[in-house]
């Protein structure tokens, strides 16, 4: 049996062991894995959002981990660990009740074991590392945090996809360790955060075997870790230092959340009432003589494209406001293989005040299963959509941007519908394909007034990140705002809860109000110049990261299983 942890101590000839209580020695193990389990679920929820503590993310898998060191039953840390993140992810998701709750009793656990299958690689890991040299523990190490980053990344299609808040996304309000990103996509930030639990771990291990002595011997593993933040640091201040000399004005953008209830948004009765919101909303936000106005995910009640009559209201209303508009609703057209049935798109359309609805269109190229189609279908029917829309969605397949004369020169918005900013590949190709701005189009009222908001725009950080392009996002209620292109959160719409009064202001200042309201806005918008037709390095090439990652994560269990080290 393990030795109990609080019967070790920094000190060799400490005989305390032998006199520790009966019960303990009996119920160590049980003891040890009960507290491993709370630590991991407190410290995992804790570093997400909405959680205001991203610094827990350096040590949420800590616990864990030291106990991995100590060679406990692999079938106690497993069952022991895969709990503890079954039961975090399932916290942080909790948003779903809202929506379904056998999906949130389903995904949450779901991801929670996905993500805890990484910490039983660690278990094998890990007590094979001490006694070797110190290149053979960095390789052991920065393998595990490569194998991580490839986890990750198998999110992003497993079960058609749902990288929902990497560990990346922790940091969304701390830029300093976020610029990474633009070389390595947010993997790399999820490779430091990991490397520095590791370090951390380490180093404590190391005290815990050697006693006092080992005070004052350098860790090579933390050593290490603190160097990859130290670079991260450094990366940030190169990139953002004396970055208003570049700073040039995109325009002025006027935020439309129109906080349509979801239980009526697709009640045709309701449709006359959301128009007028969306008129007096659109009217008011033009009085304040914006360069462009946004609405957010499918705002009208019928499809633009499809419907003559709702196209005729929505170009009428765009030059009384006099303002281009960009906007999110459907798109109904002939099916392609059947003319006399319809295929519908979930759709972003550029509106402009003199030549009203811009014929291209973007559809939505990720759609949500269960939400917008039923996967398997053949299979699979029997089960209904979340989403009260006849039939299901067909996907787009264009990155194209929507291009619009802002402040007198034309600039090409990149639309990503809903959750597809928390896909890396989308943003990169929408760049790609000549976005200047992307522009996440979002609605997010399924999911209450909780956490989701919030946890969604971490993952337009990321993406504004890794582009080196603006992000301006606009939802039905929750979360509205400008990212640049540092990560930096330069606007977020709030409303006073004693003035009602609607404001914008950078969250980092301890704002006070909700994100959750019926309200415009308008922003003025910059852009970094020295970005302005330039590609990160993420943007040309891609998961080369992954790939990297992926080759020491192999490298390094070739290396450990070739050794003879004691079986754990």
């Amino acid at each position: 049996m393990t030795a109990p942890i609080a019967s070790l101590s920094f000190d060799s000839n400490d005989d305390s062991a032998s006199e520790s209580p009966r019960w303990w020695r009996q119920n160590a193990t049980l003891i040890h894995a009960a507290a491993v389990f709370i630590a991991t679920v407190v410290l995992t929820v804790l570093a997400f959002p909405p959680s205001r503590t991203p610094e827990f993310a350096y040590a949420f898998a800590a616990p864990a981990l030291f106990w991995a060191y100590l060679k406990p039953s692999f079938r106690l840390y497993a069952w022991t660990v895969l709990g503890a993140q079954a039961v975090a992810w399932t916290i942080l998701l909790g948003w779903l009740q809202h929506v379904t709750i056998g999906g949130l009793l389903l995904l949450g656990p779901f991801m929670g074991v996905w993500i805890g299958l990484w910490f039983l690689a660690a278990r094998w890991t890990l007590p094979r590392l001490p006694g070797l040299s110190t290149p053979l523990r960095l390789i052991g190490m920065f393998g595990l945090a490569g194998l991580w980053v490839v986890g990750e990344w198998t999110r992003t299609w497993v079960l058609s996809g749902f990288p929902w808040m990497p560990l990346a996304a922790t940091q969304w309000q701390r830029m300093s360790i976020l610029q990474i990103a633009a070389f390595t996509g947010s993997g790399g930030v999820s490779f430091v955060l990991i490397s520095v639990n590791l370090g951390f771990t380490a180093y404590a291990h190391r005290l815990m075997r050697e006693g006092r002595s080992g005070l004052g011997k350098r860790s090579q593993e933390f050593f290490a870790a603190l160097l990859l933040l130290v670079a991260c640091v450094a990366m940030q201040v190169q990139e953002t230092f004396d970055r208003h000399r570049y700073s040039l004005p995109l325009g002025r953008v006027a935020f439309v959340q129109p906080f349509i209830p979801q239980e009526i948004k697709w009640d045709n009765s309701q449709g006359p009432a959301i128009l007028g919101v969306l008129e007096n909303l659109t009217l008011s936000a033009a009085a304040a003589k914006p360069d462009l106005i946004l609405w957010p995910e499918a705002t009208t009640p019928w499809a633009v494209k499809g419907d003559d009559q709702m196209r005729g209201w929505v170009e009428q209303l765009t030059a009384r406001a006099g303002a281009p508009l960009i906007l999110g609703s459907i798109a109904r057209q002939p099916a392609a293989g059947d003319p006399s049935e319809e295929d519908w798109f979930n759709s972003v359309f550029a509106v402009d005040p003199t030549t009203g609805l811009q014929s291209h269109f973007y559809a939505k190229r990720k759609l949500v299963p269960f939400g917008e189609f039923v996967p398997f279908r053949p299979v699979l029917g029997w089960l209904e959509k979340v989403v009260p829309v006849g039939g299901d969605f067909q996907p787009g397949s264009s990155p194209a941007p929507l291009v619009l004369p802002i402040g007198g020169r034309p600039l090409a918005f990149g639309p990503l519908l809903c959750y597809e900013d928390i896909f890396p590949a989308l943003a990169r190709e929408s760049v790609l394909a000549g976005s200047d701005v992307l522009v996440v189009h979002t609605n997010n009222g399924w999911f209450g007034q909780g956490g989701a908001a919030y946890q969604h725009a971490s993952n337009s950080v990321l993406r504004a990140v890794e582009t080196r392009r603006p992000v301006l996002r606009c939802g039905n209620g929750g979360w509205s705002g400008w990212i640049d292109e540092f990560g930096s959160i330069r606007a977020v719409l709030l409303r006073d809860p004693v003035t009602g009064k609607i404001t914008h202001t950078n969250p980092k200042a301890a704002p006070q109000g909700t994100v959750y309201f019926r309200g415009t806005q308008t922003i003025t918008v910059t852009a970094d110049a020295r970005w302005l037709g330039r590609q990160s390095f993420y943007v040309q090439h891609g998961d080369w990261f992954v790939l990297t990652s992926a080759a020491l994560a192999l490298y390094a269990f070739m290396m450990l299983r070739s050794r003879k080290t004691a079986a754990p």
